[in-house]
């Protein structure tokens, strides 16, 4: 995997706006984004908008990746 920061807009603690990483596969095919905020993570698979990406709350993804 390739994994990218596509825009940085804060400073040491995650903003309300958070941060977007740019996923793509080893010979560059853009797989999607992550974003991170305070309150959540959004994965947007391709070039889905944030708005339409899938969100998990910072909880649940603890507990997910706690039961793996």
């Amino acid at each position: 995997m390739k994994v990218s920061i596509k825009s940085f807009d804060v400073e040491m603690e995650v903003k309300n706006k958070g941060i977007e990483l740019a996923v793509r596969s080893p010979d560059g095919k853009q797989l999607g984004d992550l974003v991170i905020t305070k309150s959540k993570l959004v994965w947007c698979k391709g070039k889905t908008k944030t708005d339409n990406g899938i969100p998990i709350s910072w909880d649940k993804f603890i507990k997910y990746m706690e039961d793996q």
